[in-house]
């Protein structure tokens, strides 16, 4: 056998083996999948996502990669449902009552006045069977697969002048979003609509004299504080928000059972942790930015009643909303809000 012989054989083997690599790497890839994960949060929460990202990529030895996607970036936050469910993204992060035309509980699992106090209560409704099995009831309907909840913060009153009531309140100008704006209508309370990029203007030049927006993070990340300073709680509506995940359906069902087992735990992580980031703010903020008071305790459970009215707004437009209601005013009335 001269060189030449030897030689082609090694050329072919080569090949042959390129070949077979080739082969199996496409094979390898195929199996791959890149899931499309769009939030409504902006870049605050940047290294809790890539977090996220790595803890599904390593946990999945690299089979399933998050591409992840902040508020707007794809779609917009109120077209989510349909986004998720046609297959335009296949995870979406947000908030019900963003697409609460589509999705008749929308307004509700986001959060009505009146409807809990703290986050454990939140949960203790949110995750319990009974309301569970509506929310997965009612996003099934819509072609979208739920996946769970996590939870925003405080929802809280700012104002220029001191709060001693409701009753302080009827001369002022209130910046509330509509459900928030009905209640406090039923005490007189004349009230603003303004989207937050208006808020600091709004409260410098005295268009509005207080606001009902978020938490005291939120008040001095947009620096109200430089026109108002004195924080009421309210115990209306704590979270003021809660959020939600859902799946496109087809995708969730080519996931493997051990890589969506993964996926929903990272994402629970992923909620948690969004949840710390804006709850651990609120306590950290410097002495003297706000002055601190509570509502008193009657005029709470005044606005709980009062809120009947949205409640009741929301149980007329379905049976599922219905059974809902039922179960917060179940709640409130154990926790003697009602």
């Amino acid at each position: 056998m001269n060189f030449k012989t030897i030689t082609r054989r090694a050329l072919l083997g080569a090949l042959a083996g390129a070949t077979a690599l080739t082969a199996f790497t496409s094979l390898a890839s195929a199996d791959k999948m890149r899931l499309r994960f769009h939030t409504y949060y902006g870049t605050e929460i940047d290294q809790l996502a890539k977090d996220f990202r790595n803890a599904v990529k390593d946990r999945t030895d690299g089979q399933v990669r998050i591409q992840y996607f902040r508020g707007g970036e794809l779609v917009p936050s109120d077209q989510f449902v349909d986004a998720v469910s046609n297959g335009t993204v296949d995870i979406v992060h947000g908030v019900g009552s963003y697409w609460s035309g589509k999705v008749d509980v929308g307004n509700i699992e986001t959060g009505l006045p009146g409807a809990w106090t703290t986050i454990a209560e939140a949960k203790e409704v949110l995750e319990s069977p009974e309301v569970k099995k509506l929310l997965v009831e009612a996003y099934d309907e819509a072609g979208a697969l739920f996946l769970g909840k996590t939870y925003g913060s405080d929802y809280d009153l700012l104002t220029k002048e001191r709060v001693g009531g409701l009753d302080d309140l009827k001369n002022y100008k209130i910046r509330a979003t509509s459900n928030v704006a009905k209640v406090l209508k039923e005490f007189n309370i004349p009230t603003v609509a303004l989207p937050a990029q208006e808020l600091y203007v709004g409260l410098s030049t005295g268009v509005i004299d207080g606001v009902i927006y978020g938490s005291a993070v939120d008040y001095q990340n947009l620096k109200l504080n430089e026109s108002a300073k004195y924080y009421t709680r309210l115990n209306m509506l704590t979270p003021g928000w809660t959020e939600t995940f859902l799946a496109n359906p087809d995708t969730w069902a080519k996931l493997s059972d051990e890589q969506r087992k993964i996926v929903e735990e990272e994402i629970a992580n992923f909620g948690a942790k969004v949840e710390n980031f804006l709850n651990e703010g609120n306590k950290h903020i410097p002495e003297g930015v706000f002055e601190f008071s509570t509502l008193p305790a009657e005029d709470t459970k005044a606005l709980t009643t009062a809120a009947q009215v949205v409640w009741k707004e929301e149980a007329d437009r379905s049976e599922r909303n219905k059974k809902l209601i039922d179960l917060l005013a179940a709640n409130a009335k154990a926790k003697g809000r009602l």
